[in-house]
């Protein structure tokens, strides 16, 4: 039976996420062709706060969990190895493009999806997330670009969004660029789409990292393009 808000049996409510999410297991099982495979690669180093959180949330749209650590020492492997066994050791270098561009590596999805450890896909997300992988199935996009909730007001919710090239097609050509402050230029057919990701970082903490990846770049005789000006000014 149904109530105003959703099908019901006995005592259990059922939400229209959750029957979407169950219907794609559904058909993942099946081997069913009218949805693309995504991969999520992602790339970590000490996020045990925030792992089982991000991962949680978007476990049940994409087909495939990557995980690259850079040199965890606290519980974050042992975190990931609960959604999935391809975990990955990459030594860091102080090149965040190098760390990425190795994780979209070990992706066999036709898609490559990317999150940081902080990222969220919330629930009401997840019934627009199996539509356009649908969607891709019929009308296949090289980058499709999502906004991304960067900042919040006191209720929570988004006060700050801009679009960034969130899910990216399995090819030569999906690479990311720049040390710090990486980035993916946007190639081929581009899709824009109202999928919203949302940044909850929850350390606030000043860190000098990127800066003295900046100032390395700069002792190595780099000359910083107009991008990396920019946000070696920020920092």
């Amino acid at each position: 039976k149904f109530n105003k808000n959703g099908p019901v049996w006995g005592l259990f409510y059922f939400g229209e996420n959750t029957i979407s999410a169950a219907l794609h297991r559904l058909k993942r099982r099946k081997g069913a062709a009218d949805m693309v495979t995504i991969s999520l690669c992602m790339i970590v180093k000490n996020e045990e706060r925030v792992l089982e959180r991000c991962l949680e949330s978007i476990r049940d749209v994409v087909d495939e969990i990557i995980i690259v650590d850079t040199g965890s020492t606290d519980k974050t492997k042992e975190i990931a190895a609960r959604f999935t066994d391809k975990i990955y050791d990459f030594p860091w270098c102080d090149d965040f493009s190098a760390a990425r561009n190795f994780a979209f590596s070990k992706g066999t999805g036709e898609y490559l999806l990317w999150m940081d450890a902080d990222d969220v896909l919330p629930a009401v997300e997840k019934r627009k997330f199996f539509g356009l992988k649908e969607e891709l199935e019929k009308e296949p996009k090289d980058v499709v670009m999502m906004l991304y909730d960067a900042a919040f007001d006191e209720r929570g919710k988004s006060a700050f969004s801009y679009y960034r090239e969130r899910l990216i097609r399995n090819c030569s050509q999906a690479k990311w660029q720049g040390r710090v402050h990486e980035v993916i230029v946007p190639f081929g057919e581009v899709k824009y789409v109202d999928i919203h990701f949302e940044h909850r970082k929850e350390t606030v903490a000043y860190s000098d990292r990127n800066l003295k990846i900046y100032e390395k770049m700069l002792s190595e005789g780099k000359k910083l393009e107009p991008r990396e000006q920019f946000y070696y000014g920020r920092e």
